[in-house]
C-alpha cells in the first residue's frame, strides 16, 4: 500500500478541522463548541488543531478565510454575468451585500469574526477586496463612466458602507427588511458616482 505524500496528509487534516468547526461554529456558534467534541467530530486530536491552527480563534480565522474565498468567487461570478462593468461593479456590490442574508455568513463572518478576531478591516481579505475594488474602480475612471474620484479612496468608502450595511442586516430583527433598505440606499449611494451623460 502506497503512504500519502506528507503534503497531502497535512492538506487533508487542515480540511477535516476546518469542516467540523464550519460545521460546528455554524450551528452553535464560537463560544458554544467544544474543542473536544470539535476533534472528536474530525476523527483527530486537540494536538492536531494546535499544532495546525495554534487554538480555536486561529481555527475560526482559517474557517473565515474559507467562506471569504467561497464568497469572492460567488462576487466574480455574478460581475462576470453582467452586461457592462459598471453592472458588474453595482451587481457585486449588492451581492456581498445581501449575503449577509446567509446564516453561515451572518453568524461567522459578520458576529463572531469581528467579535473573537477584532475589527475586520485588519483582516488579510480586507486589504484584498480594496486592491481589487480600487482597480474596478480606476477603470471605470478611465473609461469616463465614473466622475473623476480617487479610486483608493472610494473603494474605501464602498467597503466600508457594504461592510456595515452587512453587519446591520446580520444583527437586525428583520434581516430581510434591512437588506431591502440596505440595497436602495446603497443603489442611490453609488448613483453618485456616474457621469451624467
Amino acid at each position: 500500500m502506497s503512504r500519502r505524500p506528507r503534503q497531502q496528509m497535512i492538506a487533508e487534516t487542515r480540511a477535516k478541522l476546518i469542516g467540523a468547526a464550519r460545521a460546528a461554529f455554524g450551528t452553535v456558534g464560537y463560544a458554544a463548541t467544544s474543542m473536544d467534541e470539535l476533534t472528536a467530530a474530525a476523527g483527530l486530536t486537540r494536538g492536531a488543531l494546535y499544532h495546525h491552527f495554534g487554538d480555536k480563534k486561529g481555527l475560526l480565522a482559517a474557517v473565515i478565510a474559507e467562506i471569504d474565498a467561497e464568497m469572492n468567487e460567488r462576487l466574480n461570478a455574478v460581475s462576470a454575468r453582467a452586461a457592462d462593468p459598471w453592472t458588474g461593479f453595482r451587481d457585486e456590490c449588492a451581492a456581498y451585500i445581501e449575503m449577509a442574508l446567509e446564516p453561515e455568513i451572518q453568524r461567522l463572518v459578520l458576529r463572531d469574526g469581528p467579535a473573537v478576531l477584532g475589527d475586520p478591516w485588519t483582516w488579510p481579505t480586507q486589504s484584498a477586496c480594496i486592491i481589487s475594488m480600487t482597480e474596478s474602480l480606476g477603470k471605470l475612471r478611465e473609461a469616463g463612466v465614473i466622475r473623476s474620484v480617487d479610486p483608493e479612496a472610494a473603494a474605501r468608502l464602498i467597503a466600508g458602507a457594504t461592510l456595515h450595511a452587512a453587519q446591520w442586516i446580520a444583527h437586525a430583527p428583520d434581516a430581510r427588511a434591512a437588506s431591502a433598505k440596505a440595497i436602495g440606499a446603497f443603489d442611490a449611494l453609488l448613483e453618485g458616482l456616474l457621469v451624467r451623460r
